[in-house]
């Protein structure tokens, strides 16, 4: 009996446990500026939250980006192609990390490894851990916050 007490007792807290995770809101990657001070987070999830953990939008996978109340303010097209809502392209995003503007001006780079420079490749945050497109469009399109 020692032991189906023992056993039923560690089953309850793995199951507390597990049910603890679930239940937990997805932690967002930190984006950060130049100085390492947190300015945002994006989720894995593509939800994006200003430094007070208010969402301000969302990257969603269809490429689709939206405002906090979920109207649709550009797109991210598979090919790179940055456009605003009106489907007018403001950019481009390289698989190469380079960040271009609508005239095909350099903007900028973000790293494979999460730094976001610009056009001089001066660091002007990180966003490490969080998906290219979407640091890319978050400080040079869509969400950058002012200074």
């Amino acid at each position: 009996m020692g032991f189906e007490i023992k056993m039923t007792t560690r089953i309850w807290i793995l199951l507390a446990f597990a049910l603890t995770l679930f239940c937990l809101p997805a932690a967002g990657q930190t984006v950060e500026d130049s100085s390492r001070r947190t300015i945002g987070y994006i989720s894995t999830s593509g939800t994006v939250e200003d430094k007070s953990r208010r969402t301000i939008g969302y990257f969603r996978d269809s490429g689709v980006v939206e405002d906090s109340s979920r109207r649709t303010i550009g797109h991210i097209r598979e090919d790179g192609t940055v456009e605003d809502a009106s489907r007018r392209t403001i950019g481009y995003i390289k698989s190469s990390g380079t960040i271009e503007n609508a005239s095909r001006s350099t903007i900028g780079h973000v790293t494979s490894s999460g730094v976001v420079e610009d056009s001089s490749r001066r660091t002007i945050g990180h966003a490490k851990g969080i998906k290219r497109e979407w640091a890319a469009a978050f400080f040079f399109f869509f969400f950058r916050p002012a200074d």
